[in-house]
């Protein structure tokens, strides 16, 4: 954990952290969990997947689910309820990126992917929660992204995608003002075994690590954070 590690007290609570098998995912479970909170885990990568980096224990209840597909979502949140009783904090990190093609050379099914993977599922997340957050109070947090701020070359869609997330969050906060707050964190690049194969001779000493970001995240979902929703938050480090 970073040396800035947030004082945040999540004893009772029930956090669902989706896309929990990835680099950032595994980070903010943990997090979660060192702080007192029952976490429900959500991904489509089993932990003992090769590709996983999630390490359950006792207060960590994996669920396997397509949150790209409604009904499997509205029967993850069922059973969730059901299994605990509660809901007080949704992680969206779920998601993915592509990129490398101007908008008259991408294709279609990689469009229609990356909405799906990074903005319906997190829509989808929220619509089907947010009935027990409602009750509980609780807070959105969900992962978008600093390059889209604007338009750039080559990943236009991973951009629009992510800039969908902000919008999602403004309106969600403004849905459920005094009731659940939702807020986004906003990275650069995030350190993780996948960047770095994929930008071998970057300098990833900028890139900012999955612990720092979900430091952020649990700040967010704490009662130090009760003034902010409809926020998004960069998360850039030195990049």
């Amino acid at each position: 954990m970073p040396s800035t590690e947030f004082d945040v007290d999540f004893d009772g609570t029930v956090a669902v952290i989706t896309g929990a098998s990835g680099a950032l995912g595994s980070a903010a479970v943990d997090r979660f969990r060192a702080a007192g909170a029952t976490v429900c885990a959500v991904d489509v990568v089993a932990p003992d997947d090769e590709d996983s980096l999630l390490e359950p224990d006792d207060r960590t209840h994996f669920y396997e689910g397509d949150l790209t597909d409604e009904a499997d979502v509205e029967r993850l949140v069922s059973a969730i309820v059901d299994d605990h009783g509660r809901i007080d904090h949704l992680v969206n990190i779920a998601g993915t990126w592509r990129g490398g093609n101007p908008i008259e050379e991408t294709e279609l099914a990689e469009f229609d992917l990356l909405m799906n993977v990074n903005l319906k599922t997190a829509f989808l997340a929220a619509k089907h929660a947010l009935p027990h957050l409602q009750e509980s109070e609780g807070s959105i947090v969900s992962v978008s992204a600093r390059s889209s701020l604007e338009g750039g070359e080559g990943d236009g869609p991973y951009r629009i995608t992510k800039a969908g997330i902000r919008l999602l969050t403004e309106t969600l906060a403004e849905e459920n003002r005094g009731t659940v707050r939702a807020n986004c964190v906003m990275p650069s690049v995030i350190d993780t075994p996948m960047n770095r194969e994929m930008m071998p001779d970057s300098d990833h000493d900028s890139w900012v690590d999955p612990s720092e970001i979900a430091e952020v995240m649990a700040f967010l979902c704490s009662d130090g954070a009760s003034v902010t929703s409809g926020a998004a938050v960069p998360v850039y480090g030195d990049a």
